[in-house]
């Protein structure tokens, strides 16, 4: 993190423990010397006009919303995900929910299956939501509360080994894995990143646009196949609201939540998932931004600026990672649109100059969910993103930019100043220094597919494409315009997600990012290698 940056809580924060969970730890070998582990304080969530009501870790407790309360030991865990902090070295973040009100809750770690240490307090965040927003997908019974209320727990870990397994359980007050001999579904473990320089090649998954159901389960489970280091989802997560307009009028079932993370717990208990934020996760009845509920569900860096949401940057060995959301400069739903008053792209800028200039960054990586580029007619692509963003990545030469939105999987030649430098076709290798950037789409996650204007090409299969292919943009106004392209090299109507192997320069051979595109099954259709020099 450059000393620019500001994240949501300071490292005192981060640092602050309970006595007791720290020692105890500490004791047990699992920390860097002369170092504490804890939950931190929370941030204040709540507004006038935003339901999510955090407690403190000192004695986070939520009232009951009824006056008998559930036996603690009735009420599992459930919905396990992970996520990094900015240096994944040595920052992990547990998070999960709890079906009604808890006390105490914690999460215990440890190097060993069964040996872990102190309970460590958990951030309760709060998400009520009320019946009269909602059209529930399943039927509702004729007793029923008029609020659905759903129970987020932040557990934020710094100070870890790097290149180390922790093995960890999570519980509260009359439920303790740790303390009634954990049974096997109540273990899950993640691994910290080795120290940036002291690593070797590593993978990474992304797609973005899963939703629920049989395709986006198959989709997690080749994530789970694959073992990434870490996963990028580019928005459009679960689909809870249906409309994506950022408007109050769209359909919109919260429990829909549940059942993400009930689906990906089995991946996202021990892989850590990066979410950016799609035009989905605009729920208009949290806030004026409509992002009250993400920060309720999930913990990521959050680093552009104090209670910056889905905007952050982090970094992975010898890559580096920006997040942005694409609502600020999205035309064709501008619910969002320059809600940051020009702080995201100036933000952007700073972060790439920091990036290009580290020398321990081979590559940049920008991930997001509405499209730069794409053909698709379905969402289109992005003006704004070509006027604000393209330009900074032209000049600080991204590697590679990854985005959702369309439901498919397309694959751009390089391009630079909005044209293509040449061809490169599945199998080739591109030079970002020379080329200019390649524009991922990966779509596929698991929500219903799109279609393209041109025939799909795709490895195995590729057709002539010689012929410029009609991409949509809306303008500022929201109308659409039509321009003839010829970047569109790689197009895929499908399920899938992209794969990037990351081999680190050895014995004078430069780093290198080979990115496949998989489907459901693991077939590839597209395999490209970005190596600078």
């Amino acid at each position: 993190m450059s000393e620019t940056e500001t994240p949501r809580h300071s490292r005192r924060d981060l640092l602050r423990a309970g006595a007791a969970g720290g020692a105890a730890l500490a004791a047990g070998g699992l920390l860097l010397p002369g170092t504490a582990l804890a939950a931190p304080r929370p941030t204040a969530l709540a507004t006038p006009t935003l339901p999510v009501t955090p407690t403190s870790p000192a004695a986070p407790t939520v009232p009951a919303p009824r006056g008998e309360r559930t036996a603690g030991s009735a009420l599992r865990p459930f919905g396990r995900h992970l996520a990094y902090g900015a240096d994944p070295s040595q920052q992990v973040v547990v998070s999960w929910q709890v079906p009604d009100a808890v006390t105490a809750p914690f999460v215990r770690i440890g190097v060993q299956p069964g040996d872990y240490g102190a309970p460590i307090a958990a951030e309760v965040r709060t998400l009520v939501s009320k019946l009269s927003w909602q059209k529930p997908v399943e039927d509702q019974p004729l007793v029923k509360p008029t609020t659905v209320t759903q129970y987020y727990l932040h557990a934020r870990l710094d100070q870890l080994i790097p290149d180390t397994t922790y093995y960890y359980v999570v519980g509260h007050q009359g439920y303790d894995p740790a303390g009634q001999g954990a049974r096997l579904g109540d273990v899950a473990s993640f691994r910290t990143a080795p120290a940036p320089g002291r690593g070797a090649g590593f993978t990474f998954t992304a797609f973005g646009d899963q939703g629920i159901g049989y395709n986006a389960a198959a989709t997690g489970n080749l994530i789970a196949g694959l073992d990434p280091a870490f996963h990028l989802h580019m928005g459009d997560l679960s689909y809870a609201n249906a409309g994506g307009s950022g408007k109050t009028s769209d359909a919109y079932d919260a429990r829909l939540w549940d059942s993400f993370f009930v689906q990906n717990e089995p991946v996202a208990a021990r892989t850590p998932w990066m979410p950016a934020i799609g035009n989905h996760e605009m729920e208009p009845w949290y806030g004026t931004d409509g992002y009250g509920g993400m920060r309720a569900r999930f913990t990521t860096p959050d680093n552009a600026w104090s209670q910056s949401t889905g905007i952050y940057s982090w970094r992975y060995q010898n890559v580096g990672l920006i997040s942005l959301d694409g609502n600020d400069v999205c035309y064709n739903t501008p619910a969002n649109l320059d809600y940051t008053k020009g702080k995201q792209k100036k933000w952007l800028e700073s972060r790439l100059a920091a990036l290009r200039a580290d020398t321990g960054i081979d590559f940049i990586v920008v991930y997001l969910h509405q499209c730069t580029y794409s053909t698709c007619h379905d969402n289109g692509a992005e003006l704004g993103a070509q006027q604000d963003w393209a330009p900074l990545f032209d000049k600080y030469q991204v590697d590679l930019v990854l985005s959702g939105h369309n439901h498919v999987y397309e694959r751009t030649d390089p391009i630079r100043a909005g044209k293509p430098t040449r061809k490169v076709a599945s199998g080739d290798t591109v030079d970002p220094v020379k080329d200019g950037t390649t524009y991922v789409v990966a779509g596929g996650g698991g929500g219903g597919l799109y279609s393209f204007p041109a025939a799909d090409t795709y490895l195995g299969h590729e057709s002539a494409n010689d012929k410029p292919v009609p991409m949509v943009v809306s303008d500022r106004s929201g109308h659409n315009q039509t321009v003839k392209v010829t970047w569109s090299r790689v197009r895929y109507t499908g399920y899938c997600l992209v794969a990037v192997d990351v081999t680190p320069a050895v014995a004078g051979r430069p780093a290198r990012m080979e990115v496949r595109s998989l489907t459901e099954d693991g077939t590839a259709v597209d395999r490209v290698t970005v190596q600078r020099g």
